[in-house]
C-alpha cells in the first residue's frame, strides 16, 4: 500500500501482573488506506482496545511502532504527538465520553477549541455537523436533555469536526438498544463516505463487522484476516 495514512509494524503489548507477563499483543502489522473502512473482531479480552489505543498513540507499545501521517509515534514528543492526534484522528467510544456541563454543539467543537480555531468557526463547523446528524434543533442542549442515541450522534460530530485523516471507533454503537444502534451505525457509516474519513472500527457483533470494506480479527494476540 501506497503511503498508508495510518500503519503499524510489528506491534507488540505486554503487561505484568507482577508475577508474569502478560503479551496481549504480538507482531500486529496493519495499513490503513485512505477512505478505507476496516472492522476488527474478537472475543472480549482478545485485545481489540489495547490495538485501539496504541494506533491512537494513547498507549505506548512493548514492541514495534505506529506511523500516523507519515510520523512515527515513538519518534516525536508528547506535545507533538497530542498536535497529531488532534489533527488527524477522530476518536468514537462505546461511551460517549462527552462533558456534561457543556451543550451538544460546545462538545463537538472541542477539538477545535483544543486546537485554537477561532470561535466563529468553530461554532460555525460544529453546527453544520450536528445538522449532518439530525441534531440542529438540539444543540444547544446539555447532555442530561439527549437520549443515548442523541448523545453518540454528537460523538461522531465531535469525531469528525476536524475533518481528521481516520476515526478510530471501539464499539460505537455497543451501548445503544439495537434500534438505536442500528440508526446510529448507518449515520455514522454515511458520514464516513462523505467525508471520505478512513474508519477503523472495533467490535464483537459480526453483523456490523460485514458493513466494512476490510475484516480482520484478534486471535490470540495476533491479526488475521477475515474472508
Amino acid at each position: 500500500m501506497n503511503n498508508p495514512i495510518l500503519a503499524c509494524q510489528g506491534l507488540g503489548k505486554k503487561y505484568s501482573d507482577g508475577t508474569a507477563n502478560i503479551e496481549v499483543l504480538r507482531q500486529i502489522d496493519l495499513e490503513v488506506a485512505a477512505s478505507e473502512l476496516i472492522a476488527i473482531m474478537g472475543v472480549s479480552g482478545s485485545g481489540k482496545s489495547t490495538l485501539l489505543h496504541l494506533l491512537g498513540g494513547l498507549d505506548k507499545p512493548t514492541s514495534g511502532h505506529v506511523t500516523l501521517a507519515g510520523k512515527n509515534l515513538q519518534h516525536v514528543t508528547e506535545i507533538e504527538k497530542c498536535e497529531l492526534r488532534n489533527r488527524h484522528l477522530g476518536f468514537v467510544y462505546q461511551f460517549h465520553h462527552l462533558l456534561p456541563e457543556f451543550t451538544a454543539l460546545e462538545n463537538t467543537g472541542m477539538p477545535l477549541l483544543i486546537r485554537g480555531e477561532k470561535p466563529a468557526m468553530i461554532r460555525e463547523k460544529a453546527a453544520h455537523l450536528l445538522e449532518q446528524v439530525g441534531l440542529e434543533k438540539r444543540m444547544y442542549h446539555r447532555l442530561s436533555q439527549l437520549s443515548g442515541g442523541e448523545r453518540q450522534r454528537v460523538a461522531i460530530a465531535r469525531a469528525l469536526v476536524s475533518d481528521p485523516l481516520c476515526v478510530l471507533a471501539d464499539e460505537p454503537t455497543g451501548n445503544l438498544d439495537p434500534h438505536n444502534a442500528d440508526r446510529v451505525l448507518e449515520l455514522f457509516i454515511n458520514l464516513q463516505q462523505k467525508h471520505h474519513t478512513s474508519v477503523v472500527m472495533v467490535t464483537h457483533d459480526p453483523n456490523i463487522a460485514k458493513r466494512a470494506q476490510r475484516m480482520l480479527k484478534i486471535e490470540e494476540g495476533v491479526l488475521v484476516a477475515v474472508s
